[in-house]
């Protein structure tokens, strides 16, 4: 069996992860961090794990480096650097969920996060955990840098078509909608029902933290420098993510083809589903599920030229989060890709 510990456990990523962990035939949980919830029991937090007799310890990391060979981190980001370096030099592998190891050059990170990148070495070491992508590079990893929730809808999103000749790259559109669980477990006055109930918003136009995440992704599938316009939008709902993605195209070319590209390229993806023709993504229909939902539609009305439309949808927390995590913990170690996943499929 092994042995895993999840550092920060008590938010929504911590307490989906171990969920799912708890229930992984190959996964044995020996620890679970959190400060302000040390010594309790975590069935008294999480009602739905009282499957274990765990409790929240304190991250005591010369201590807690004895009790796992792989380490989930669910720290805020920022502060999740050292651990990551700690962990890494005594030998052990890292799935990091904060952004702390995403972004690969660390003058870009240190732009965006406005903190400085003090482990440029161990960066290099990181791989970014999208196994539709890096799976190759994730199977042999010690250091895996989780993706976030809005770039994961986004670089799944575009990756068949970004390479593509018949593409304008320069005229990328993301419109993305997320629940509020992706704003974290910490209470906070925006994100209380009375402010988020009844309301939709934009925020972060321009300055998202996750826009140098997507285009680093996009420019490397690209081989070209991109910039993309993203906007983020919070929805009065507890999970998902709807991403609406618009590309122009510089070539003439059919529905149909792009189509039958996407089929192709996630084709060998058990937790990508391009949809049939015509059929709209929807995130209650990947709700718990590992899964991202894709659909794909041409607009040629405008006399600008012809405009693809890409739609993803995917759970914020599973996809988006912890299940990624558990996806690339299975890549790194052998195991069925799908193991402790697939029983999270939506009902028909």
């Amino acid at each position: 069996m092994l042995k895993v510990a999840i550092l920060g456990g008590s938010g929504y990523t911590g307490a989906e992860l171990l969920r799912l962990l708890l229930s992984h035939p190959h996964v044995n949980v020996t620890a679970i961090t959190s400060e302000r919830l040390s010594g309790s029991p975590v069935a008294e937090t999480f009602l739905h794990c009282r499957n274990t007799d765990l409790s929240f310890e304190s991250l005591n990391l010369k201590t807690i480096v004895k009790k796992a060979d792989l380490f989930f981190l669910c720290l805020p980001h920022k502060t999740s650097q050292d651990t990551v370096a700690f962990l890494h030099d005594a030998g052990k592998k890292v799935i990091d969920l904060s952004a702390d190891f995403r972004i690969r050059n660390s003058k870009t990170y240190e732009k965006w996060y406005e903190t400085p990148h003090h482990y440029p070495s161990h960066l290099k070491k990181a791989v970014y955990g999208l196994p539709e992508i890096y799976r190759d590079k994730i199977r042999k990893a010690s250091i895996i840098a989780n993706p976030g929730c809005y770039p994961t809808s986004a670089i799944l999103g575009l990756a068949p078509v970004i390479g593509e000749t018949f593409v304008d790259r320069d005229s990328v559109i993301i419109d993305s909608k997320s629940g509020t669980s992706g704003a974290g477990r910490t209470p906070a006055q925006p994100f209380m029902f009375c402010e988020v109930n009844d309301s939709v918003k934009a925020y972060g136009i321009t300055v998202h933290r996750h826009t140098p995440e997507i285009e680093q992704e996009l420019s490397a599938l690209a081989s070209s420098k991109l910039n993309i316009i993203f906007t983020p939008h919070l929805i009065p709902m507890d999970r998902g993510i709807l991403s609406t993605i618009y590309i122009r195209l510089s070539k003439s070319t059919n529905l149909g083809k792009i189509h039958t590209l996407y089929r192709n390229f996630y084709r060998n993806e058990e937790f990508v589903r391009v949809l049939d023709r015509g059929v709209y993504p929807l995130t209650k229909a990947v709700k718990g599920s590992n899964y991202c939902d894709i659909s794909v539609f041409l607009d040629k009305r405008s006399a600008k030229g012809t405009t693809l439309i890409i739609v993803s949808a995917i759970d914020n927390l599973i996809k988006g989060a912890s299940g990624a995590a558990v996806q690339n913990m299975n890549v790194m170690y052998g195991f069925d890709e799908t193991t402790g996943l697939t029983s999270l499929a939506p009902s028909p």
